[in-house]
């Protein structure tokens, strides 16, 4: 909402000025989001009337103007302005002026010519980039005054930020209303009388559709003059509202709406047949609109139409075949209240807005119609003449307006601080809401324009922005504290973030939402992947799904830092993931774990000349997740996911349990998403990460260990892991520990065949070991493997 300071002080006046003023309404949820000066800083500029004007005696394209500054005693002024006349009054900066870019004005020659002082344009003035001629000034305009005096120009253009909620603020009389409240200053308004009857000329109204417009008032004005020019106090206020002026007429019903909050609009009386409907469309109806298009009109449009066709979009625009034009003598004008419902969404549709459907889709002042339709005749009969016809109304069930009962203890309570029952009251008064008292509680009844109060906690939100919030004191909290158990069988999120921030990971957050690309690509569940679970309403096409894997925002992230050059890359995030599920909670239907995905991309290592450069890989990434999983122990086995490298994937079990998933991502993926290489990644489910054992005491041992190596010759389809978990399940009471350290094929192994070489340590914490002991372990180990797995040793 962009206005003038000016014209809303002609309605209050407040002591505020300037900073403090723009301070006020933004604190009191009026967001100045601009502010600008009307003209550049200059002095010394006056209304003159140019007296005489002679060729200049030695240039074709100048004159010597004879000019009354008000002083008594004329001037002589070389312009070359072309429109430059005898009887004309323009601006004129006398000898010692100062104009913008702090140009001086002082007495010269010109073309042998004396020159006191310059007659001015627009742009000359700042004022607008207007230099085709000087700035013509009204006949009326007073020789001598300063011309920023006459022409406001110390004036300021404020522009509002105002929240969907305050509908009531898009008018010049609601934002009065609003400094009013909270300065405690008397606002004034424009006189309003009925406009007197003078023609028996009407329109019939009926309601087709009276949910969707409740309200509608309409009067004939006839024998108007629509060429009448419309008045400079009108035209500059419309113009500093960012509205050019058109006509007369239209200027009327721009000034109104700004003025008054109410949208109008006005149709050639001549053009219409029959009565005026607010109906909805009918199936195959079209309109051709002000804005030059045609529209195929859906059932849920509300239109204004007559006995013959559609005229307009109800709240929206009006159709080009009825508009007024400057030949107009007879017109017919609308003053409305359609319901928000029945405009919203209607014009973005349609791919357009404007100022009527941007008002009534948030709500208007459905009390202020008949006003606002006064306002306009009078000022029509004003400014076109003409006779105005009696106003017409047809009514339905408006929006009530049900009392709230406000509770100053729970006012106090939710503010943190006590407010008097008179101060309360005073507040409420200030905002024109209705109020009685029952015992200490207050009886309130929101107006007509305030669409936003409808529970309590609107009302209070209201004590605070009228009284200030930083007036409010700042209380230190004060409650019976109490810690909250720390089992030392779970860990903390906080502590898993930890880890992987401190091996270098950034942690991402990424929207619920996705692209429906991201889940048929890398979504391990099959159903999920055919059918994802879509938004009803999504905030963009591209975000038009739930997530069910966390990986596609972190490809994305990913993707977007490469763009940025950024080479090493390594990223993680945790949130909730989505399935469908008929015995989920808490939303029935569906299931909503929590999961943690990490990322590593580019270098495995800084770059350095202690060690070649390669790309990170799957056990760089494996590393990383037992890290993350200590001291629990994981188990990787081979599988295939729709998002990783065919033969570098597995899944991850803790104990018997699968957690989710690591690998490399898919060839065909990294190439679709633009990677140079492929990034590693794991995802878990997080509830395995924050599990943690209970510490339980074992005996260290003084006593030396002893290590064996054993390698062995199997098949090479034959999985390592298959192999660590028998040795493990059957191994010796003396032996702690079995490792892999080696794999090998080629010379010197037989085709099909793979050497395994592992590490065995044994120790006793009562005894050291002998050798036939240790020997005797090594052996039973052997004899396992060769039974189950038949292996041979490696000679």
């Amino acid at each position: 909402m962009k206005f003038s300071e000016s014209w809303l002080r002609s309605f209050v006046d407040p002591a505020p000025k300037g900073d403090e003023f723009t301070h006020l309404l933004t604190m009191a949820g009026l967001e100045v989001e601009e502010e600008e000066a009307v003209a550049p800083a200059f002095d010394g500029v006056v209304a003159a009337e140019v007296l005489e004007v002679e060729k200049h005696p030695d240039a074709d394209r100048l004159n010597v103007c004879r000019v009354d500054v008000g002083d008594g005693v004329p001037r002589r002024i070389v312009c070359g302005a072309p429109n430059a006349a005898a009887g004309l009054k323009a601006p004129c900066a006398l000898p010692g002026a100062r104009l913008p870019n702090d140009f001086r004005i002082g007495v010269a020659k010109v073309r042998g010519v004396e020159s006191s002082g310059m007659l001015c344009s627009a742009k000359e003035l700042g004022i607008s980039e207007d230099a085709s001629g000087l700035l013509a000034l009204p006949a009326d305009a007073p020789v001598g005054e300063d011309i920023r005096r006459y022409l406001d120009l110390d004036d300021r253009l404020l522009t509002l930020k105002l929240t969907p909620n305050r509908a009531d603020c898009l008018s010049l009389v609601g934002i009065a209303r609003e400094v009013s409240a909270l300065t405690g200053t008397p606002a004034v308004f424009p006189s309003i009388a009925a406009v007197p009857v003078a023609t028996d000329l009407r329109r019939e109204i009926v309601l087709d559709a009276p949910q969707a417009c409740p309200l509608y008032c309409g009067r004939v004005f006839a024998d108007l003059d629509a060429r009448a020019p419309t008045p400079d106090w009108m035209k500059r206020r419309l113009e500093r509202s960012g509205i050019r002026s058109i006509s007369a007429l239209v200027d009327i019903t721009n000034y109104v709406m700004l003025e008054q909050g109410q949208p109008l609009h006005a149709f050639d009386n001549g053009k219409l047949a029959g009565a005026i409907h607010a109906r909805m469309a009918r199936a195959g109806e079209k309109i051709l609109l002000l804005n030059g298009q045609t529209l195929d009109l859906s059932n849920d449009v509300l239109l204004i139409a007559d006995d013959r066709r559609p005229l307009a979009m109800a709240g929206i625009m009006g159709g080009e075949d009825t508009g007024i034009t400057l030949g107009t003598t007879e017109m017919f004008l609308e003053s409305a209240f359609f319901a928000p419902r029945a405009v919203a969404g209607r014009a973005r549709r349609y791919g357009f807005g404007s100022d009527a459907s941007f008002r009534f889709e948030r709500g208007v002042d459905f009390g202020a119609s008949r006003q606002a339709l006064e306002r306009a005749g009078g000022l029509i009969l004003d400014i076109c003449g003409g006779q105005a016809g009696p106003l017409c109304e047809a009514r339905a069930p408006l929006p009530s307006r049900l009392p709230i009962r406000l509770r100053p203890r729970r006012a106090a309570k939710a503010l943190g601080m006590a407010m008097s029952g008179e101060r309360i009251g005073e507040i409420l008064a200030r905002l024109g809401l209705t109020l009685s008292q029952d015992g200490d509680d207050f009886i309130v009844t929101p107006p007509s324009w305030r669409f936003d109060i409808e529970i309590e906690e609107d009302l209070i939100e209201e004590l605070a922005r009228v009284h200030g919030y930083d007036r409010i004191p700042a209380q230190p909290p004060r409650a019976t504290l109490s810690m909250l158990p720390q089992t030392e069988n779970a860990r903390p999120l906080w502590r898993v973030r930890q880890i992987l921030a401190d091996r270098g990971f950034q942690e991402v957050i990424n929207f619920a939402f996705v692209e429906e690309a991201w889940e048929a690509d890398f979504a391990g569940d099959p159903a999920t992947r055919a059918s994802p679970i879509r938004l009803a309403n999504p905030i963009a096409s591209q975000m038009s799904v739930m997530r069910s894997t966390l990986i596609g925002g972190l490809i994305a992230n990913v993707a977007t830092n490469l763009k940025r050059r950024q080479n090493s890359i390594r990223l993680f995030e945790t949130g909730r993931c989505f399935f469908r599920d008929p015995a989920g909670l808490p939303v029935k239907g569906f299931r909503q774990p929590w999961k943690l995905a990490a990322l590593a991309h580019g270098g495995a290592l800084p770059e350095q000349w202690g060690a070649p450069a390669r790309a990170v890989d799957f056990y760089d990434i494996k590393g990383e997740l037992e890290l993350l999983l200590s001291p629990a122990a994981a188990r990787f086995e081979k599988t295939a996911h729709p998002a990783l490298h065919p033969g570098r994937g597995a899944r991850v079990l803790i104990g018997e349990r699968e957690a989710g998933f690591i690998g490399e991502l898919h060839p065909r993926w990294a190439q679709k998403y633009e990677l140079p290489t492929a990034p590693a990644l794991f995802e878990l489910d997080l509830d395995v990460l924050l599990e943690a054992r209970l510490p339980s005491h074992a005996e260290v041992s003084k006593l030396p260990a002893a290590y064996r190596d054993l390698a062995i010759v199997v098949d090479q389809k034959l999985a390592v892991q298959a192999i660590l978990d028998g040795l493990s399940r059957n191994r010796p009471g003396i032996v702690q520990e079995i490792r892999l350290f080696d794999v090998y094929t080629g010379k010197g192994i037989d085709q099909g065949k793979k050497s395994l070489a592992f590490r065995i340590v044994m120790q006793d914490t009562q005894r050291t070991l002998q050798d036939t002991e240790v020997d005797a372990a090594v052996q039973e180990l052997f004899k396992y493997l060769r039974q189950v797995f038949a292996a041979r040793l490696r000679i």
